[in-house]
């Protein structure tokens, strides 16, 4: 391009405060100013660290004159170093496009999750491509199934589809509470679950209980979900290396790499290279957790996601996060932390057996700790380096 473009940042209120950004939000989908970086408001020294790092005037190969750059996404992935996903106009219109092309058609759309991570991005930006008005929940003093209740009602009193995207945690929330929020929620023609694998026993709760309720898999790098329920959208490839292997991912609604890193190897021949473990399971995409997650306890390899599915399937179990810590005995020990039922907490032993029994002696648990809530980072994920550090004092 003649001129290099700016990467300006975009403070982003919570709640309903998220609709000041939709005027830039339209003009950086048509091309029109500067390129932008959506911060959260109410964060400011967070915002500060990831403007200090990404910030300025974008380099060559970072933007193109016919498809500009339309928005950074920052996301630290697991190791805590910010990195700038940079999405031209194409790829988030490419994702919302394929989104509604799956749900049915455009409609209303509620945001329930922060407008600075893409998930919400991409709420707002197919409500801006259908022509319709976002509502939003008041998040100001945390997600409350109440305050979802009192959102969706003016969304689900207009004419169309509508439509909600939430993180598992939020799910759960409500259907723990199972009063209007619950009620509200199975009135939504799709609810994409998405930021972190949705527990199996969770997922299948909700759709017993009416919840038309869609997993999601992507990330930043894919301007949101570019998988649902396992089928990838129709713009989207999927590969898996191996009959369990890498996960890649390729299509129009690819980012263009990283901001600051010309050579990512991750982007390599048009394909984005996950890190994430999977197989293909009666033509859908099963997602096994990060390759770097996995375990190497007394020499057996343990994945940490099928540990939690049997863990979530259990009696008593809310959550679980499984993770290993260092241990002289084993080099890791498999550990599992669990929020437990609130009307009910599991069988500690009940748990290290059911483990067991599917999986094989080096995937079960050797210390399982019982926690109010899970620690979070981004939208939604489990907090695995916290959770560590918390596991291991």
């Amino acid at each position: 391009m003649p001129n290099a473009r700016d990467l300006q940042p975009l403070d982003v209120p919570p709640g309903t405060g998220a609709f000041e950004v939709l005027p830039a939000l339209r003009r950086a989908l048509d091309g029109d100013g500067p390129a932008l970086l959506p911060v959260a408001a109410d964060a400011p020294e967070e915002a500060q660290r990831l403007v200090t790092a990404l910030g300025g005037p974008l380099n060559p190969g970072e933007d193109a004159e016919d498809d500009p750059t339309a928005l950074v996404i920052a996301t630290s992935g697991s190791t805590g170093v910010p990195k700038g996903v940079l999405l031209p106009a194409s790829a988030l219109r490419a994702s919302a496009e394929a989104t509604h092309r799956r749900l049915g058609g455009t409609g209303h759309w509620l945001l329930a999750m922060p407008a600075h991570h893409v998930a919400g991005v991409q709420v707002l930006v197919r409500s801006l491509l259908a022509g319709t008005r976002p509502h939003a929940v008041d998040t100001s003093g945390g997600f409350r199934p109440d305050a979802f209740a009192e959102a969706a009602r003016p969304v689900l009193a207009a004419d169309g589809p509508h439509y909600t995207a939430l993180v598992p945690t939020q799910l759960s929330r409500l259907i723990t509470d199972g009063g209007a929020g619950l009620t509200a929620l199975r009135e939504f023609d799709a609810v994409l679950l998405g930021g972190a694998a949705t527990p199996p026993a969770l997922l299948a709760e909700a759709r017993e209980r009416g919840v038309r309720a869609t997993t999601t898999y992507g990330m930043s790098e894919t301007a949101g979900g570019c998988v649902y329920d396992g089928v990838p959208l129709d713009v989207a490839k999927v590969d898996v290396e191996g009959d369990l292997g890498p996960i890649r991912l390729a299509g129009p609604m690819l980012a263009r790499g990283y901001r600051n890193q010309p050579e990512a190897e991750a982007f390599a021949g048009g394909w984005f290279r996950t890190g994430d473990l999977g197989r293909f399971d009666g033509g859908r995409l099963e997602v096994l957790g990060r390759a770097d997650d996995v375990i190497i306890t007394g020499g057996e390899k343990v994945a940490p996601l099928p540990v939690e599915r049997v863990l979530t399937e259990q009696p008593g179990v809310r959550e679980a996060c499984v993770l290993g810590v260092d241990d002289a005995e084993w080099g890791q020990a498999v550990v599992a932390a669990i929020v437990p039922d609130p009307d009910a907490g599991p069988d500690v032993e009940a748990l290290r057996a059911a483990v067991r029994a599917r999986l094989g002696p080096a995937a079960a648990p050797k210390r399982i700790a019982l926690l109010d809530e899970l620690p979070l980072r981004g939208p939604g994920k489990p907090d695995r380096r916290a959770l560590a550090a918390q596991l291991t004092c």
